[in-house]
């Protein structure tokens, strides 16, 4: 897990990210306990309340649940739910790159271009 320090993002909101993302593709599946409180705060060398604060975020989101003296595990997914988050999220990137593209001075044909380029690129 990469932390940011430096980043305008809270550390727990940084952990909660990489988290949710890595249940939302499926890299921690459904049952699977996350990593201690203690034991991710120490490998990541933060305070046990940050770690706490990011699981905390995740339990309210829904997307795991805390057993009593077993920690936290990932509950089971609607798969429609999952699809239109990550198709929230490709709205919320494909809008930051039309801002970007308009500050880059492109015509809406340099940025289907570029977009179809990368798309052939994550192909091979």
């Amino acid at each position: 897990m990469k932390l940011l320090h430096n980043s305008g993002t809270p550390i727990y909101k940084q952990i909660a990210e990489q988290l949710k993302e890595d249940i939302l593709s499926g890299k921690i599946k459904e049952g699977e306990y996350l990593p201690s409180i203690r034991g991710l705060a120490q490998d990541l060398r933060i305070s046990v309340i940050t770690t706490m604060k990011a699981y905390e975020e995740l339990a309210n989101e829904g997307l795991v649940t805390a057993a009593q003296g077993k920690g936290f595990y990932v509950n089971s997914q609607d798969t429609e739910l999952l699809k239109e988050q990550h198709i929230r999220k490709v709205e919320e990137n494909l809008t930051l790159a039309i801002k970007a593209s308009k500050v880059a001075g492109l015509t809406d044909e340099e940025l289907i271009d570029t977009l179809k380029m990368l798309i052939d690129i994550e192909k091979e």
